[in-house]
């Protein structure tokens, strides 16, 4: 009997064990500091973007939904501008808390880096952006034209893939940074720029001498779901940033918007309630205040309502929802059961 109880105590130990370990090393040292420390792109407008001294644009709102969810405060967020060959260097080494940086979705990415990639916040694909005076319709008119592109990225890979797999040829500009990237192909230092194609409306929007001069040619050479990346080791901080992100969908689905949603707190909706709190619950699952969703829509807005306002309708990009609208709608978003 004594060695039953003693086994059952192990068990007990190993599984308290357990627990702590879930807690995490990332989640504690984000709550003692009192911010999350959020890698995002470097200058990228729509996405990530200093206006008045504050940074704005979706992958910023996708941070301060985590900083809402975790400190029921969005603004407690620091932000770290990364250009893509810092952003997974950035993110090992603990520079960063989360990586919402225009980082895609790879296999190889997600089994050898030792990262967890979260939530897909933007899907993507890329694309040539090219003068409209150089006569081409689609990609496949680019054989033997030259091809400014970020280095380290999954744009320089997939652009030798496709001229491979397509039989043409092309010359390489190769450059470290985003910006030295669009300064070269405005400098008309080569035929065409690559990049994920909301990133090329972007450039042609914000940074062209004469946007009307400039096009997305037809086509997209890859699949480029954009989402948060987190080091691995740390559940419940995983937890967070993605069902953060998640809540933002969630609200979309239900018609919550920044602005309806004190009126929603007096909903009678059993489900609704729930999700912002009125009924208490939602929140112990993630170790959360149970106004976490509340403030993440209040604070934040749902996540139709950030991408209307950083790359829609609200913005001077005028980027259409396409794959980003809600499954409900033809795209691709929706959210699990908030149960």
């Amino acid at each position: 009997m004594r060695n039953k109880f003693r086994a059952i105590a192990v068990c007990f130990a190993i599984v308290a064990m357990g627990f702590r370990a879930e807690a995490g090393p990332v989640l504690d040292a984000v709550k003692a500091r009192g911010e999350l420390i959020c890698g995002v792109p470097a200058e990228s407008v729509g996405f990530s973007t200093v206006v008045n001294g504050k940074y704005v644009g979706l992958a910023v709102d996708v941070c301060r939904a985590a900083g809402a969810a975790i400190f029921g405060d969005a603004t407690k967020v620091k932000f770290v501008p990364l250009p893509p060959d810092k952003r997974f260097p950035s993110l090992k080494s603990g520079e960063v808390d989360l990586l919402v940086s225009n980082s895609t979705v790879t296999l190889t990415r997600a089994a050898e880096l030792g990262f967890d990639f979260l939530a897909v916040y933007f899907y993507d694909g890329q694309g040539m952006l090219v003068r409209r005076k150089l006569g081409k319709r689609s990609i496949k008119d680019l054989n033997g034209m030259s091809v400014c592109v970020a280095g380290g990225t999954t744009s320089e890979r997939n652009l030798a893939n496709y001229f491979n797999a397509n039989k043409m040829t092309f010359k390489p500009v190769v450059l470290p940074k985003v910006e030295e990237v669009r300064a070269a192909f405005f400098g008309g230092k080569c035929d065409a720029y690559t990049a994920d194609a909301a990133a090329l409306y972007v450039a042609r929007a914000a940074y062209a001498p004469a946007p009307q001069d400039y096009m997305v040619l037809l086509g997209l050479m890859s699949k480029e779901p954009l989402a948060q990346v987190v080091r691995e080791g740390d559940a419940a901080f995983a937890r967070i940033v993605r069902w953060s992100f998640l809540a933002m969908i969630e609200a979309e689905e239900k018609r919550i918007t920044s602005k309806n949603i004190d009126d929603m707190l007096k909903s009678e909706d059993e489900t609704i309630k729930r999700l912002l709190g009125v009924t208490p619950g939602l929140g112990k699952s993630l170790g959360v205040d149970d106004r976490w969703v509340y403030n993440v829509v209040k604070q934040v807005g749902n996540y139709g309502e950030s991408f209307d306002r950083n790359l829609g309708a609200g913005s001077g990009l005028k980027i259409s929802r396409g794959q980003n609208a809600l499954a409900t709608e033809g795209g691709m978003h929706y959210a699990p059961p908030f149960q």
